[in-house]
């Protein structure tokens, strides 16, 4: 640290260490002489009661005597800063041996902390295999979704989760709730013959993609609001955004929050096992992505996505692609926990539920990776098909946030927690050095010590 970086403190500070330094340095001497002093005065009483005659010496002189005296905090920093001004450097108090010692031991500090984080082979190996197995279950199981003459039809997995739909939300009952007017909804326009504002692609087919009330999570904030007032919000084929009154559905608005709520409950439920059913969580703000030349027909990735859900990729399909994700989630938070238990941590050390790197300084790193893997895999899935229907929408969110939380623990926390880790083991021995002073101090000041 330059000297101007200093501050007053730390300048009057490094000027009593100096000033301290000197005392002691003199002390130590004072001490050395002492010692010699009282060899000699030793020596001379037992040759005297050997019956040797020694001339008279200074051993029967007096001696002075000085007292330890307590000395306030201001003199003594006046005392240094008078002697040594402000422009000490504290490695001035140090041998160049010392300073070697002290840049190994800061090294090895930073060394223990990184040990803390670093990843053995076990923990690589559940992490792979999480990563693995995640893929396998989205390429064997989940699948691709084709439509067929029985309808949408993907791998066992895929087929399995929309059958589940199908008898948990039967056909005849979801008409049937459609039809009542406690599902009606005011932003469910089929397509133009009703909106004040023309809505690019609204269709039967796109009408669920463009309506922003027809998303899973986003339905229950636009979705609810225009169940209030009587609105449509929708983001159009070309990415326009519009917000209007839809006069001929007057009679489908609700007064109170929570009726708006049920009513778009019981819509979204109407809609889910529909042959173009609800639109994946957050899928209709990719209409805003008007850019892209992908593929040998040049789309905007607007285009594909509107694409991806014409051909099925709707929110039971999104719900088959979380499993494998989820697969790895348990893998990798069980394999944590059953390791930490055999190394000895307490259940509740072991329990993988929060991500934060002091309680659980691996867990983060290890679903990187094992999601990480699987979204490679995903990738290449993606590649060898050439269908952007293949895409693990689920794993790629994954993937973006481990990565987000992985490059900001890297270049920003890391640094910051680890430096804290340095100083928290150097302020401990630091502690412990004070407390042996203060005890020192207290005997030497609680009893009469007369310093030769």
């Amino acid at each position: 640290m330059s000297k101007n970086k200093y501050s007053k403190f730390e300048k009057e500070m490094n000027a009593v260490l100096h000033h301290q330094d000197k005392e002691l340095a003199q002390l130590q001497k004072t001490i050395s002489e002492i010692k010699n002093k009282t060899e000699e005065h030793i020596v001379e009483r037992t040759l005297i009661e050997a019956g040797y005659d020694l001339p008279e010496k200074a051993i029967h002189n007096t001696r002075n005597k000085r007292t330890a005296e307590k000395m306030d905090w201001d003199v003594l920093r006046n005392n240094a800063v008078d002697e040594f001004g402000l422009n000490c450097e504290l490695d001035d108090l140090f041998t160049e041996e010392e300073l070697q010692e002290n840049k190994l031991y800061i090294k090895q500090l930073n060394s223990e902390y990184n040990m803390i984080h670093h990843l053995d082979k076990y923990d690589i190996m559940i992490s792979v295999f999480a990563g693995l197995i995640s893929a396998a279950v989205d390429i064997l199981l989940v699948g691709i979704p084709q439509k067929t003459t029985e309808g949408l039809k993907a791998a066992p997995l895929s087929n399995y989760i929309r059958d589940y739909f199908d008898k948990k939300f039967p056909e005849e009952e979801m008409q049937k709730l459609a039809n009542s007017k406690k599902s009606k909804v005011p932003y469910d326009a089929q397509d133009n013959r009703n909106t004040p504002i023309h809505v690019e692609g609204l269709s039967a087919y796109y009408h669920r993609l463009l309506q922003l009330g027809h998303d899973p999570i986003l339905g229950f904030v636009f979705g609810v609001a225009d169940i209030l007032t009587g609105n449509m919000t929708t983001i159009d084929k070309m990415g326009k955004f519009c917000s209007q009154f839809m006069e001929n559905y007057e009679g489908r608005r609700e007064s109170t929050i929570f009726a708006a709520i049920a009513k778009q409950f019981c819509h979204l439920k109407s809609d889910i096992t529909t042959s173009m059913g609800l639109p994946a969580p957050f899928m209709s703000l990719f209409n805003f992505l008007q850019f892209g030349s992908i593929g040998e027909e040049e789309q905007t990735i607007a285009e594909i996505v509107q694409g991806m859900y014409y051909e099925g990729y709707d929110f039971i399909h999104f719900c088959s692609m979380s499993i494998p994700s989820m697969l790895n989630e348990v893998i990798v938070r069980l394999g944590y926990a059953i390791k930490r238990k055999k190394e000895g941590c307490s259940n509740k050390e072991a329990i993988p539920y929060s991500l934060n790197r002091e309680t659980h300084p691996k867990l983060a790193t290890m679903l990187f990776i094992s999601h990480s893997l699987a979204t490679a895999a995903n990738a290449g899935k993606v590649y060898f098909s050439q269908n952007p229907v293949a895409i693990n929408y689920p794993q790629w969110i994954y993937f973006a946030r481990y990565s987000y939380k992985q490059l900001k623990w890297s270049l920003v926390q890391k640094p910051i927690l680890r430096d804290s880790y340095v100083m928290g083991k150097i302020n401990d021995e630091f502690d412990e050095l004070v407390k042996m002073v203060d005890e020192g101090y207290n005997d030497f000041f609680g009893t009469n010590l007369v310093v030769l």
